[in-house]
């Protein structure tokens, strides 16, 4: 671990620029269909493709994840998705405008999402190795505000790029960025040791999951979190199609309310890195989860684009809270051997519910006001956070230890 740091930077310099790269072309397409269709059916229906997959290979991927080399697993899915992607630019000159063009979105964003799904738990899982387990809570807080600051990039360039050039020009960014952070990630060294009489991934999967059931502390962090994404989406995940109805329909004005987004969680980011959070882990989880919940209800109730702009600046900061404490709170209090199918399960919660939300709430923003699910789906997160703080059991659990 004498070399940490260093390890550790070139692995958040590669994943960082990968990252800039899919994000650049996630918020291209899915803002390219929003502008053509301005229908809640389609945005959820690209979103559901985005994470749906990435849900159903999560419990096969944390296997591979504990069984094989997470360094190739991390460059392969990032292979995997430049091809797709190489493979749509192509062709896309060549497909009729309207619902051929859309529903080829779709299915490029289905295999993206496999391999986001395959790359998300080696990446979890790896951080462990690269970083002493008293510096995890600093280096996720950092990790965070690297992974806003790129994507805080990423919507302004994706703007330009639709503005004054073609979503072609986005793919191929893409194609680029992801070449570039393969060959630096290829010079990191992240320790491996082959494993003999595999089991099957299956019966491994079952380990996994009767793992996080016989640990109850993990298993109920997993359904906060899942929970938490559910009731996220009306003021997060669809705050694009809430900006076009409400506030105005150009592109720009789509790319400002994502800047600032990711203003708040970079700063959310180095918050935590410099800060650590609170020593019982449990308490940054609520705060951010209670904060996020507020924010939701302003959101929906205010009528100003300034006054919800700087809400979602603090949004962002809450948003950083909540995914930087449970990443950590699943690095520290799992065990080495089962933090593959740990993060894989994690990612399936992440990965699950936000469809499930888009599937729940994309419809309903046709014929409920959006401003309404803003404001019941923050009452709920207020609900759930005083929900925690009452169950002493899973609030008070080993995770404030580090108090004692």
């Amino acid at each position: 671990m004498n070399n940490y740091k260093k390890r550790a930077a070139l692995f958040l310099t590669s994943q960082g620029i990968t990252l800039f790269g899919s994000s650049l072309t996630q918020f291209a397409m899915i803002w390219y269909v929003t502008m053509q269709t301005s229908s809640g059916v389609w945005v959820s229906a690209m979103t559901v493709a985005a994470y749906l997959p990435q849900f159903l290979i999560s419990f096969f991927s944390g296997v591979w994840a504990d069984r094989y080399s997470r360094k190739k697993m991390i460059i392969l899915s990032d292979a995997l998705i430049a091809v797709a992607t190489l493979l749509l630019a192509v062709l896309f000159p060549r497909i009729p405008d309207g619902t051929p063009i859309l529903l080829s979105l779709v299915a490029i964003s289905v295999i993206r999402s496999v391999g986001t799904g395959i790359q998300t738990p080696a990446v979890n899982a790896a951080v462990p190795q690269l970083v002493p387990e008293d510096k995890l809570m600093k280096f996720n807080g950092f990790n965070s505000a690297i992974q806003s600051l790129v994507q805080f990039a990423a919507p302004m360039a994706a703007g330009a790029v639709l503005s004054f050039g073609t979503l072609r020009a986005a793919m191929a960014i893409d194609i680029a960025t992801a070449a570039v952070g393969i060959g630096i990630l290829l010079a990191v060294a992240i320790p491996f040791e082959k494993r003999e009489d595999i089991p099957s991934a299956l019966s491994e999967m079952k380990v996994g999951i009767k793992y996080a059931v016989k640990e109850c502390f993990i298993g109920q962090l997993l359904l906060v979190f899942g929970l938490f994404v559910f009731l996220c989406v009306p003021a997060g995940f669809m705050a694009t199609l809430f900006v076009k109805r409400c506030y105005g329909d150009a592109y720009w004005y789509m790319t400002l309310v994502e800047v600032v987004g990711f203003i708040g969680m970079t700063a959310g980011g180095l918050i935590i890195g410099a800060w650590g959070g609170f020593k019982n882990r449990m308490k940054t989880l609520v705060a951010g989860i209670m904060a996020f919940g507020a924010l939701a209800v302003g959101m929906g109730a205010i009528d100003n684009f300034i006054v919800y702009l700087v809400l979602m600046a603090f949004y962002g900061v809450a948003l950083t809270m909540v995914q930087t404490s449970a990443t950590t709170l699943f690095q520290e209090q799992s065990s080495p051997e089962m933090q593959g199918r740990v993060f894989g399960l994690f990612g399936a919660m992440y990965s699950g519910f936000l469809p499930l939300g888009m599937v729940v709430f994309g419809p309903l923003a046709d014929v409920v006001s959006m401003r309404i699910l803003m404001i019941i789906s923050g009452i709920l997160l207020l609900v759930m956070s005083m929900i925690i703080l009452l169950n002493r059991r899973f609030y008070l659990h080993k995770a404030n230890d580090r108090e004692q």
